[in-house]
């Protein structure tokens, strides 16, 4: 399912504004070249991996398929929620979902490792389903083979989406357009041997 990207030709002149472009959205979003940015101001971090470094197989379904701690910082003043997507787009049938979250309360800094895989949240938070039909979290499970990367991308936004629980990825994109503030991620990688 790997969707790739493809490599593009400049002529003349064009090389180097090309060049410019790509240095100026790596250096920006650190975000595949097919995310437009949104003013990326969040930094994603986690005290479980450094962004592009193996994600622990307690994280995975090798291990406890439990979610890392995630922390960002960086988010607008006016932000009135947070939502959250983690994806493979290495997956052999194209991007997989692992995580879909949203309606997180404004002042949200963190989620805690082992986040629970209920539809709602004690802080209010709603959970949708990911690409094996669970809701919350569900850890990198690649084929074996190469590494795959997985982006745990936060969504700062100007509102509470009018979304109930069990939203899907593809559902979440569609609510939150017009409403994202700033982003940002964190990337890890996983191999299955």
């Amino acid at each position: 399912m790997k969707t790739g990207h493809g490599s593009h030709f400049f002529p003349g002149g064009m090389a180097a504004i090309a060049l410019g472009a790509l240095v100026f959205g790596l250096c920006s979003s650190g975000a595949p070249a097919e995310d437009p940015p949104h003013g990326e101001s969040i930094k994603v971090t986690s005290p479980a991996f450094e962004s592009g470094q193996p994600i622990p197989a307690e994280f995975t379904c090798a291990g406890g398929d439990q979610s890392p701690m995630l922390q960002w910082s960086g988010a607008p003043a006016g932000a009135k929620s947070f939502a959250l997507i983690c994806e493979d787009p290495d997956a052999p049938s194209g991007t997989w979902t692992h995580w879909v979250l949203y309606n997180l309360p404004a002042g949200t800094a963190a989620l805690s490792e082992k986040t629970a895989t209920s539809e709602t949240l004690p802080n209010g938070a709603l959970q949708g389903v990911n690409d094996f039909h669970r809701v919350g979290y569900s850890g990198p499970c690649p084929p074996p083979g190469k590494a795959h990367r997985y982006f745990f991308k936060v969504y700062a936004l100007d509102t509470m989406l009018a979304l109930k629980p069990r939203a899907t990825r593809q559902e979440l994109l569609h609510a939150m357009e017009g409403h994202i503030l700033t982003d940002g991620q964190l990337t890890g990688t996983y191999q299955k041997k």
